[in-house]
């Protein structure tokens, strides 16, 4: 009886239980053809679609964020809530752990021995601060302004959460790699597409999470709620980390001015054009030299991005009414915050890969350097299952644009024709504030129209302007006269 060592025993079982399961999925590929339909205006067909691909009962964050965002194009605001609710859910759950675990970078042995596709999905870091702002924009077209506040505010949370995680998780990879041997450099990775991880537009970025669009968006809705030094901090913050953009500054520049300056009839209009999808992620093979009784080669998938530009086309301008048109200026290249996150994750990818590479070369050579033919034979299975099972995880929200762009003008409340380059629609546009959200997926451009109701806030009043008053002349009281002077002055009187 041929008897393996633990360890390679376990590998065995776990390679040849998980290689024809859900470890082998392409999420790129079935993601592609839902997005197919989406640039086709399909979206009905692109919901049954994702939902044919997510069979099993327990669903995972991915499916609740695309289905989310495949609601919205179908204007259905509060299925669309429902929908990111759930993979909110998924989310807090990942808080809650990652404040006890942060730094457990290896976290399964799945991980090490097959591929990242083990991992439990928890999403990228963007991924889970752009959740809350959609759900805030979801609100706000749904007349929903104090929800809205609501999801702003789990932003900044949430932000300040994956700071603290992603500071210990640097530590942890640092502390392993260097005891260990193994360097994390993506530039040391040869084959690796350096480029696509190195432009000036990604390293220039503070981190791969933080958005001036939702910051932005915080500002308009606490000065559309009267809280003026939220929403000053809400704007700060968005010119910080997008410097030199006219209408950010112009948000904090305004923000005392507007309110008496806007008339009773009219609505501060904010139009925010989503443009094209987020990145695709594949794998990319590269051979790792590992040590182990002598100097093996093994291949080990890294994920690469790629950026679709073929359904990015957003327009520089927007036009109201065939009269006034008004600069969009893209304030978030989520294109390029995809990026930034995956050069911040390739020092944790890249241990786990050189592991993985180790604990695969050494099952190899243990098998294939026994006298016995079972385990030679073995040894042969092992590595061609090795093979088949080495995939990059490839797993990232593909429904999210690629840019947000956005545009700010004040307009006469009441219906109006909007034009994004040949597309037209009629929106109608109510209260003080108000939010326009258009998505455009190839030549598709997806329209929302705000609901209007009791959860809106009330019209704001602009103060009157202040008054000079004139200082009131009062006469100066006559002097007191003493009795003496009474008196004499009585009888100077009487002898005349």
């Amino acid at each position: 009886m041929l008897i393996f060592p633990r360890k390679l025993t376990l590998t065995l079982a776990i390679t040849f239980a998980l290689s024809g399961c859900s470890v082998m999925r392409s999420y790129d590929n079935e993601l592609k053809q839902t997005v197919d339909l989406v640039a086709q205006g399909q979206v009905s067909q692109a919901i049954q679609q994702l939902d044919s691909n997510n069979t099993s009962s327990d669903k995972d964050l991915l499916y609740y964020f695309e289905k989310g965002t495949l609601q919205r194009f179908d204007n259905k605001y509060k299925d669309s809530v429902t929908t990111w609710l759930s993979a909110d859910h998924l989310v807090n759950e990942w808080e809650n752990e990652a404040k006890i675990r942060a730094g457990a970078i290896l976290e399964n042995i799945g991980s090490v021995t097959l591929n990242d596709k083990t991992r439990r999905y928890d999403g990228h870091d963007y991924e889970k601060v752009m959740l809350s702002t959609q759900l805030a924009l979801n609100h706000l077209l749904n007349g929903d302004w104090d929800f809205a506040r609501t999801e702003i505010k789990k932003t900044h949370e949430r932000e300040a959460i994956i700071t603290e995680v992603r500071a210990k998780e640097t530590d942890a990879i640092e502390k392993e790699s260097k005891e260990k041997g193994i360097g994390t450099t993506f530039k040391d990775l040869n084959g690796y597409p350096v480029e696509t991880l190195n432009s000036p537009e990604i390293t220039s970025l503070k981190n791969g999470y933080q958005s001036a669009f939702s910051h932005y968006l915080a500002g308009f809705v606490y000065e559309a709620l009267g809280e003026p030094s939220l929403a000053s901090a809400g704007y700060r913050q968005a010119i910080e980390l997008r410097p030199n953009i006219k209408i950010l500054e112009d948000g904090l520049a305004g923000l005392d001015s507007r309110p008496r300056q806007q008339k009773p009839n009219e609505t501060d209009v904010l139009m925010v054009v989503e443009s094209g999808v987020a990145p695709s992620l594949s794998s990319v093979m590269i051979p790792i030299p590992v040590i182990y009784k002598g100097l093996g080669v093994i291949p080990i998938s890294f994920p690469v991005l790629h950026s679709d530009m073929t359904r990015t086309n957003a327009p520089l301008t927007v036009n109201v009414d065939n009269a006034n048109t008004e600069p969009l200026a893209m304030v978030t290249s989520l294109d390029a915050m995809s990026k930034r996150a995956l050069k911040d994750d390739m020092p944790g990818i890249i241990l786990r890969g050189i592991l993985r590479a180790a604990i695969k070369t050494a099952s190899q050579q243990a098998l294939m350097s026994s006298n016995n033919g079972y385990a030679q034979l073995a040894g042969v299975v092992l590595n061609v299952a090795n093979v088949v099972t080495e995939s990059a995880d490839e797993r990232t929200w593909r429904t999210l644009p690629s840019a947000i762009n956005v545009a700010r003008f004040s307009i006469p409340t009441g219906k109006h024709e909007f034009s994004l380059g040949l597309n037209r629609k009629t929106l109608d546009i109510n209260g003080a504030h108000a939010l326009i959200v258009a998505r455009m997926v190839g030549n598709q451009v997806y329209w929302s129209q705000p609901v209007y109701g009791a959860k809106m806030p009330a019209n704001i009043i602009a103060p009157p302007a202040p008054q000079v008053v004139e200082p009131e002349i009062v006469p100066k009281p006559p002097k007191a006269v003493s009795k003496k002077a009474r008196k004499s002055s009585i009888k100077k009187r009487s002898k005349k």
